[in-house]
């Protein structure tokens, strides 16, 4: 809806019926609506539908502050974004306002002034969504001129005095006057500021340079936190703690299929996406390796397995496909077993390891895709059922994989191996592009590897010999 077809002065605005409201009042009625006519609340938020979501529908409609509780890469940011979208599309505040001023209830010197100098010609302007919130990351630099504001010497020097509060810069809460504040890493606040910030979310009262003023804000706060830091290394003072009136726990992704979702709508894409196929079987890995690291001792699971390393694994397995395609000449870039190795660059990057030493990260990784290989292939393939294979490496049979092998060579071997076109065909129908097989054809062979029926063993150029 165009501005321009709004009222533009107050006069005209209450003759067009708008009636003001708080934010959170504005917020809760916005997420009713949603609800009776049934449209998703949070869109793009996945595995959060039966836990984290009613209860943040809870906290809007009981008008409560929130703080989400949860280790990295929980989409903790991500909700609080995207509860911006429950606001109204625009809303009317005096034109030039600083503090996004109500023209029915101003709170600023200079909105006021306007307001009780021009009346009903006062100009009204109208803001939308995105400048009414504000986020800011908790850093130990942080100072209360920031967050609530501070004596403009500027304007000390053309001659306000310091007790006029004209002479103030307001900080960003202020400035977010009606809409929503967001401080990330809460713990990390230093417990100065974070009483600044308790005193105007409750009392609405600030000192600045020892001049108090009345401010009565508008303000959704909400904030998050790990926690580990909540608890322990972080200190929040009490009287913040009790003005948020939720906590809500966020959680990792609590089924393959949910990582999988996930994986699939945040990873990047490019324009040529219609040249990579990517098997189910090889999706369902990369999520598999992370629910296992999510499991691992020998990784700090204070820290988290953010669901970023799912991402950064998948798009990293599909880059070394497509890299592969083009250097090979080949029409379609289909990830394989032995693109694996690769995901040491996204992974090893986002774990913290309980210990250190040369090496660890790659054996980890190693292990970590073993282990998530076997249990994959156990959902796809019954490694009783594939005797004949292994029958056929008893009779002498070899075949040699890698990541930089040509996928001709994988349909050459469907000849000389009895019984693995009819495991190859289980897993991707008659799908015949080489490419394709040439990945049915490595999870095959791994799968009985790691079953114990075949042998595999380095080879000198890097790839793998799959025999008896």
């Amino acid at each position: 809806m165009p501005t321009t077809s709004l009222p533009a002065t107050f006069g005209e605005l209450k003759a067009s019926g708008y009636q003001s409201v708080s934010v959170r009042e504005e917020v809760r009625r916005n997420l009713i609506d949603r609800m009776r006519a049934e449209e998703p609340v949070f869109p793009g938020i996945i595995g959060f539908d039966q836990t984290v979501i009613p209860q943040l529908e809870n906290a809007i409609l009981a008008g409560q502050d929130i703080i989400l509780l949860g280790e990295r890469g929980q989409a903790k940011t991500r909700l609080i974004r995207a509860m911006v979208d429950l606001l109204d599309e625009f809303v009317p505040i005096v034109e030039g306002s600083e503090l996004n001023d109500d023209p029915f209830n101003p709170i600023s010197p200079d909105a006021r002034r306007v307001m009780a100098e021009l009346g009903d010609e006062a100009p009204v302007a109208w803001i939308g969504r995105d400048l009414r919130y504000s986020e800011k990351l908790a850093t130990p630099d942080i100072s209360i001129a920031d967050l609530i504001g501070e004596i403009d010497p500027i304007k000390v020097a053309e001659g306000r005095h310091l007790a006029d509060e004209t002479a103030i810069h307001y900080g960003l809460v202020p400035r977010t006057n009606r809409g929503i504040f967001c401080i990330n890493e809460l713990p990390d606040l230093a417990e100065r500021i974070q009483v600044g910030l308790f005193n105007l979310m409750e009392e609405r009262d600030v000192q600045i340079k020892g001049y108090r003023i009345r401010m009565p804000l508008d303000v959704f706060v909400v904030a998050t936190a790990n926690p580990e830091d909540y608890t322990n290394r972080g200190r929040i003072v009490t009287p913040l703690k009790d003005r948020y009136g939720a906590q809500i726990h966020t959680h990792y992704p609590r089924t393959i299929e949910e990582e999988i979702a996930i994986m699939e709508q945040e990873r990047n894409r490019f324009p040529d996406e219609e040249r990579v196929v990517v098997p189910d079987y090889m999706t369902e890995i990369v999520a598999e390796v992370t629910a296992r690291a999510r499991g691992s001792s020998e990784i700090n699971q204070r820290s988290g397995v953010s669901v970023r390393v799912s991402i950064s694994d998948y798009e990293t397995l599909i880059s070394n496909a497509l890299r592969r395609s083009i250097r090979l000449g080949e029409g379609i870039a289909c990830p394989r077993i032995s693109d694996l190795p690769y995901l040491i660059a996204s992974l090893g990057g986002k774990i913290e390891l309980e210990t250190f030493g040369e090496g660890r990260e790659d054996r980890l990784v190693d292990e970590l895709t073993k282990r998530a290989t076997m249990a994959i292939f156990g959902r796809h393939c019954d490694v009783d059922a594939l005797d004949d294979i292994v029958t056929a490496f008893d009779l002498g049979n070899a075949v040699e994989t890698g990541s930089d092998v040509p996928a001709s060579e994988y349909v050459n071997s469907l000849s000389r191996i009895a019984g693995l076109p009819d495991a190859v065909a289980m897993l991707i129908g008659d799908d015949g592009r080489p490419e394709v097989i040439a990945s049915a054809v490595e999870f095959v062979l791994e799968g009985l590897h790691l079953n114990r029926r075949l042998n595999c063993a380095r080879t000198a150029a890097g790839g793998y010999r799959y025999a008896r």
